[in-house]
């Protein structure tokens, strides 16, 4: 099964903001596994799991510069690593708060 049409298989909802047909599973891996981590159904998951496998996953998750608190807590769970050491994880405790409620 060529990319376009694995793209296909992923809910429709996951990437509303691209052009489906340009997206290459290789190329725009961390954009994909962002998208599935944060938005995906239980289908997606298994499709992305079964292409990239779980440590794939789980390394493009440990680079990713943003991504959902329960999408990282998820993935850091299942793998048993650290959330520590999730560069989504160190940079937003750099961030500074506008508001000190």
């Amino acid at each position: 099964m060529d990319d376009i049409q694995l793209i296909k298989l992923y809910s429709p909802h996951l990437f509303w903001d691209t052009d489906r047909d340009t997206l290459d599973l290789g190329s725009h891996k961390n954009y994909i596994i962002k998208q599935v981590l944060e938005y995906g159904y239980d289908s997606d998951w298994k499709l992305l799991k079964d292409y990239y496998g779980i440590e794939e996953i789980r390394n493009t998750a440990m680079n990713l510069r943003s991504l959902d608190k329960k999408a990282a807590y998820f993935i850091a769970s299942i793998t048993n690593t650290n959330i520590q050491d999730f560069r989504c994880y160190t940079l937003i405790q750099s961030k500074n708060t506008l508001w000190n409620y």
